[in-house]
């Protein structure tokens, strides 16, 4: 399960960069990301083109940082989605995206 939600080679460099505080890394990741994740689905829920492209953005980046690159990729789209302000696809993009994050979350509190 994990292969198919993390880049296994980005986390192993950011644990050997981090050291001990990997684990503080993750528990910080999974905390942001949750309000991330929530702030996301406010703005899809408010259909607002540009916080949907700025939360979907943040997510998108840190979730790259952590090796979650499918998860990035959902974002990512979310946010062209935002800046192109098409809006009819976003909430089947956030259940994908809340789905994805939970995958993950449950891949790197498995770690």
């Amino acid at each position: 399960m994990v292969l198919e939600h993390l880049d296994m080679e980005s986390l192993e460099t950011l644990r050997e960069v981090m050291g001990a505080e990997f684990t503080h890394l993750v528990e910080t990741f999974i905390t942001d990301s949750d309000m991330r994740v929530t702030s996301i689905a406010e703005t899809v829920n408010a259909a607002d083109a540009d916080a949907i492209r700025r939360a979907a953005h943040s997510l998108k980046g840190s979730a790259s940082n952590m090796g979650a690159l499918s998860l990035a990729d959902l974002c990512r789209r979310l946010e062209s989605m935002g800046a192109e302000s098409k809006l009819e696809e976003t909430h089947d993009l956030l259940e994908q995206v809340r789905k994805e994050y939970s995958l993950v979350r449950e891949a790197l509190q498995a770690l």
